[in-house]
């Protein structure tokens, strides 16, 4: 996935989405590269079961750095249907490559409306530039 393409939240989760075969919406969660360069030096990450709902903002999970610990929100409302185990185990991959490899949940949305609250690549940006001064 790209940057370019994908939708942010104000809490720094980025989003992507796919149709599945069936017409529901798989939504792919991750932790934006912004976000993690305020982190820096991940040390542990907290991430939810298969199976587990969630709301459009409710807490996923908890990543924590030397710095401090960072709550996750769901940036879409649905259960989650899978979950990239890898990460807690090689941390870096997070920093290194959070488009990608770096994912944290896959989420089957309730509806593809949920999706309005988002911000597109360019309105994130501005968000982010926002937020560092």
């Amino acid at each position: 996935m790209k940057p370019e393409n994908l939708l942010y939240a104000k809490t720094h989760e980025w989003v992507g989405m796919e149709t599945n075969a069936d017409g529901s919406k798989i939504a792919t969660v991750g932790l934006s590269r912004f976000a993690l360069e305020l982190l820096t030096d991940l040390v542990y990450i907290e991430l939810p079961q298969v199976g587990r709902s969630f709301e459009v903002g409710e807490m996923f999970g908890e990543i924590e750095s030397v710095k401090a610990v960072s709550e996750l929100y769901s940036p879409v409302a649905g259960k989650i249907v899978e979950v990239n185990d890898a990460v807690a185990d090689r941390l870096e991959s997070l920093a290194d490559d959070p488009y990608q490899d770096g994912w944290l949940v896959k989420i089957r949305m309730d509806d593809d409306k949920g999706t309005d609250h988002l911000f597109d690549a360019a309105a994130y940006e501005k968000h982010c530039r926002s937020e560092s001064h």
